[in-house]
């Protein structure tokens, strides 16, 4: 009976279930292999998994940065779905009914936050390397009309100049080189330079050029509407009915076509080419628009016929004096911009520019313009008598506020009124502005720097080294010593054929590094002179990286997300390089709460 008793049970479930878990228990204790065993495998399985799916997500999110085409909801999401299509991990993770996706809007700026950080802590550690460094600051407006200052550091690493793009911020104000900026007893550089004694302010040199014309404008009234005229010439010509009859009416006249230029509103030295051009065709101009005035086609005619009679003896005058006044400017412009600029030579440029402007303050040039701005509208059929008529009034309503006509006489503008109240105004502004803006201790630091250059006629100059020396505290006497030995040494190896003659002042402190110790002075003031962004224009080239950012699709975009993706697509050559295993790494330490177990 206990036999059949032992037979039943072996053929119950409770039964089988056991001896099934004994053989796998024996099978176990065979391949030593125990239950914490098997759950540490599941589990080390588990956060290899979750570590490979965040490593997609931050792959997808950093391809979208880097490319300029991140979106909360668009791209991204759909990048990820078609690598889920070939990827089954992604694929179950983006199917699954919990809320572990990753995908939300706040973990996407958590991620983009994490790499971007990666990027910043790279370019700080060669900053910390580099020991002498350069901030780089500039605003420009997004689409939302938000101030955003661009950040960009400046430093010499591993034998090259790097400019490297550090944030952006929103500012409700901005200066762009005003005395709140540069003044040198209340300033924003005087109070940074009470805590860095060494951080002097230095506005680059194309941009004070580009200012001192600006500037005129903003002094000179008239010379803002005189460009606005431009500008409306230039979009009148440019439509698609006008523009071929500009083009026909060109080639019948000289044989060859000239466009008009747009006006830049931060390139104002490439105006010179606008007004140039403008000159040269005048006559083809107001024909132009003299045959589309007598047409009959509405709102274009009415247009032509508002051109039309501002086409005048003052518009030639203004036309003449600015194009001559800005192509003097045009060579200095020129060189500030160049890649290979000169210092010590822009520095004779901008004397020179100065002496020329004294010289044509004289009155027999101002009569060459006037001469020739009658020729030119002798060739346009323009009359003297067509200009603007300036009001007069009484002396008997001095220190009166007049708010009517009062029936006095008008005094036609005739050439002395036009050399008082223009042309003088235009040159004592211009003086006034590159006497400002190319001061003589700028112009002195420019010179110094260039006496660092191999390439420049006063290489190594004593004089102009211990300049540059006394302005960061160098030891003088050291300094001496040093320039003695190292001409020779320098010497030395160029006869001796073991190197060549240095092509630029990155390739001398490559050569001095090695003797960093025993050139010591010299060293410091030759990184310190290719770091100082005397013409630089890294923040503006964010700013086009910033258009692509934030546009009108993602005007809405949050300051923190602007800025770490304006670091991964402008930095997008360090961003690309980055371990996804360590920015894995890094994400599980900054974000401890959290569903998947990394």
């Amino acid at each position: 009976m206990l036999k059949a008793g032992f037979s039943v049970h072996a053929k119950s479930e409770r039964h089988k279930c056991a001896m099934i878990a004994w053989r796998d228990y024996q099978s176990a204790v065979k391949n030593d292999a125990t239950l914490a065993d098997i759950l540490n495998k599941e589990h080390t399985k588990q956060v290899q998994e979750n570590r490979a799916y965040i490593k997609t997500i931050g792959e997808v999110l950093l391809l979208t940065a880097t490319q300029n085409i991140s979106n909360n909801k668009g791209n991204f999401r759909e990048i990820l779905s078609t690598v889920a299509n070939h990827d089954p991990l992604v694929k179950r993770r983006l199917t699954s009914i919990n809320n572990a996706k990753y995908t939300s809007k706040i973990l996407q700026n958590k991620v983009l936050g994490c790499l971007a950080e990666m990027v910043r802590s790279e370019i700080i550690e060669e900053v910390k390397n580099s020991e002498v460094f350069s901030i780089m600051a500039d605003e420009t407006e997004d689409v939302s009309k938000s101030e955003q200052i661009s950040f960009t550091l400046r430093y010499y690493y591993n034998g090259a100049i790097k400019e490297s793009f550090l944030h952006f911020s929103k500012n409700s104000q901005a200066y762009d080189g005003a005395a709140v900026m540069s003044g040198k007893h209340s300033g924003v550089q005087a109070r940074i330079k009470e805590q860095a004694k060494f951080a002097f302010y230095i506005h680059c040199s194309a941009h004070c050029l580009n200012l001192v014309l600006v500037d005129v404008v903003k002094n000179v009234p008239e010379t803002e509407e005189f460009f606005s005229l431009l500008q409306s010439l230039y979009i009148f010509t440019s439509g698609s009915y006008v523009h071929p009859k500009w083009l026909s009416l060109q080639k019948e006249m000289y044989g060859k076509t000239r466009e008009l230029q747009r006006l830049s509103d931060t390139r104002w030295a490439c105006r010179f080419l606008a007004l140039r051009n403008i000159m040269d065709t005048l006559p083809a101009l107001k024909r132009l628009l003299q045959q589309i005035a007598q047409e009959r086609h509405g709102e274009r005619t009415v247009e032509a016929r508002g051109l039309l009679p501002q086409i005048d003896l003052q518009f030639v005058v203004h036309l003449v004096t600015r194009s001559k006044l800005f192509g003097e400017t045009k060579l200095l412009s020129d060189m500030l911009q160049s890649q290979t600029v000169d210092l010590a030579r822009a520095v004779d440029l901008v004397n020179a520019l100065v002496q020329t402007l004294k010289d044509h303050r004289q009155e027999s040039f101002f009569d060459k313009l006037w001469d020739e701005a009658l020729t030119i509208c002798e060739h346009c059929d323009s009359a003297p008598s067509v200009a603007k008529r300036q009001t007069m009034l009484s002396t008997r309503l001095s220190g009166y506020c007049t708010l009517s006509t009062v029936g006095q006489r008008e005094v036609e503008r005739d050439k002395a009124m036009f050399c008082t109240s223009f042309f003088y105004p235009v040159i004592d502004s211009m003086l006034k502005e590159l006497n400002r803006r190319f001061s003589n201790t700028n112009c002195e630091l420019m010179t110094s720097i260039q006496s660092l250059n191999p390439q420049s006629d006063a290489f190594l100059k004593e004089t102009n080294v211990f300049s540059f020396g006394r302005l960061y505290n160098a030891d003088i006497d050291d300094l001496g010593h040093e320039l003695h030995q190292f001409k020779r040494v320098l010497d030395r190896k160029i006869q001796s054929g073991e190197i060549t003659k240095p092509c630029n002042t990155v390739e001398l402190v490559c050569f001095i590094e090695p003797y960093r110790e025993v050139f010591f002075e010299l060293f410091r003031l030759c990184k310190i002179a290719v770091t100082l962004p005397v013409s630089s224009a890294s923040c503006e080239r964010s700013f086009s990286k910033l258009k692509l950012i934030k546009t009108f699709l993602r005007s809405t975009t949050t300051d923190m997300r602007l800025s770490d993706l304006g670091v991964l697509s402008i930095e997008s050559r360090r961003a690309k390089a980055l371990d996804l295993d360590a920015f894995v790494d890094r994400f599980a330490r900054q974000h401890n709460r959290r569903i998947l177990l990394l």
